[in-house]
């Protein structure tokens, strides 16, 4: 084709994708269309490997997710839960903090890490602003701020739909490997590692504050009681989520072979089909859905696409012999090596591109060499998520930063400790619970 060999022709394919990706020339989600384009007509990819791609499993858990997200959403669960713990804490500036974090991380655990720094900046924004004008630019009015982006990214972490990468890496795994990674095999390392996180980001922030933390700030967050739709909406979402959590007792128990996308889509349906209780209406109707991210779901095809692309024409092969210095490399050292390259190539690219591009090579190197790929992926995509430093580094840390609150240099300073931390983290747990 074009007197050009497939392996050139994918490579160039590849290279313009990446290139779009980081520079965003074009939205991010038609540059995922691309192999849709050029990738059959070229010879690269065959249209059964593209649906393949494009109806990835992997996808309709996170459409499914996406989903349960907006039901949340639209009864407000999402506040409900959040003025709940803010009203536990109290009212002393530290625990201010402390109430944020918890409530941010756990939100992000389920939906979303962008509509969770999205949802809840206007409520931190509302704190600052009910602040005396001298000290709205105080330690804490920042330290509040990161609080909600670094949570978002820490609590992403938690659960396999959290975060865009966590689903993508466990698409690459089974589509390119045939490793199927559960929603529990994430969280037994995701969950415990994001709850350690976000206490040792509190303590950092609590010693940060310095003199403010005994400070004293009414919020006037007053909780409500809860209406028949939103414990209708958080029956579906702990179904769903017990259904994840315990699949395989279940189906040892029951015989029934369902896997997470299919507890996912039941937890959707649902949403569309129980009445909301008040009135005539469902929880859902499908015009609700204009809301949901689509274009995510395109570039979860396209990375896929892209993935399957350069495994096709041998382009992942020869990637990986350059990791031929590694092959020598104590275990533990290369997942502490694949864990800071991950952590700070985010700063700058974006972790669902860093998870899409680096994945499958070191998925090519660990069947050369014989290695475990699970812990090597796990390390790469947990790190992907939790770059702290820069505001490109990840969707939460741009939100936030966009508040006008922070400046970029307290974002560097304290990001990078949390970096250290995340790295020192991520390697023992990835070690000791692989």
């Amino acid at each position: 084709m074009l007197g050009i060999d497939p392996f050139s022709l994918a490579l160039i394919l590849a290279g313009l994708m990446i290139l779009l990706w980081i520079t965003e020339w074009i939205p991010v989600y038609l540059t995922a269309l691309l192999p849709i384009l050029f990738g059959a007509p070229l010879g690269l990819l065959s249209p059964k490997d593209l649906a393949s791609c494009y109806g990835d499993a992997n996808i309709f858990l996170f459409f499914g997710g996406f989903v349960l997200a907006l039901g949340l959403e639209k009864w407000g669960v999402h506040e409900q839960i959040a003025r709940r713990i803010i009203a536990v804490v109290g009212d002393q500036k530290s625990k201010i903090l402390l109430g944020f974090i918890l409530s941010t991380g756990l939100i992000s655990m389920w939906i979303s890490n962008t509509a969770t720094a999205l949802m809840m900046l206007p409520m931190a924004v509302a704190v600052i602003e009910a602040m005396p004008i001298p000290h709205r630019e105080s330690r804490f009015s920042a330290l509040l701020m990161l609080s909600v982006a670094y949570a978002a990214n820490i609590g992403g972490i938690g659960t396999l739909i959290g975060s865009p990468p966590n689903t993508q890496m466990a698409s690459i795994l089974a589509e390119n490997f045939h490793i199927q990674v559960s929603f529990f095999d994430w969280m037994k390392i995701g969950l415990p590692l994001a709850i350690l996180l976000l206490l040792l980001m509190y303590l950092y922030f609590h010693y940060l504050l310095g003199a403010e933390r005994k400070d004293v700030h009414d919020l006037h967050f007053h909780t409500l009681p809860w209406s028949k739709p939103q414990k209708r909406v958080l029956w579906i979402f702990s179904v769903v989520a017990t259904l994840w959590i315990f699949r395989e007792p279940f189906v040892n128990l029951t015989g029934i072979p369902y896997r997470d996308e299919n507890a996912a889509i039941l937890g959707a349906l649902a949403l569309f089909l129980l009445p909301s209780g008040e009135g005539k209406q469902t929880l859902l109707k499908w015009s609700d859905t204009e809301k949901l991210p689509w274009g995510i779901l395109l570039l979860f095809g396209g990375g896929l696409a892209l993935a399957a692309m350069l495994e096709k024409n041998g382009i992942l092969q020869s990637l990986s012999e350059h990791f031929d210095f590694a092959k020598g490399i104590n275990p533990v050292l290369l997942i502490v090596l694949l864990t800071t390259l991950a952590i700070f190539i985010s700063e700058v690219l974006s972790n669902l591109a860093m998870v899409t591009v680096f994945i499958p090579i070191v998925g090519v190197f660990a069947q050369q060499t014989q290695t475990p790929l699970f812990p090597l992926a796990m390390a790469l995509t947990l790190g992907a998520s939790l770059a702290f430093m820069m505001p490109v580094g990840t969707p939460p840390n741009a939100i936030v930063f966009g508040s006008g609150y922070l400046k970029i240099k307290q974002m560097v300073r304290i990001g990078f400790v949390l970096n250290l931390i995340s790295l020192i983290l991520i390697s023992l747990f990835i070690v000791l619970l692989q």
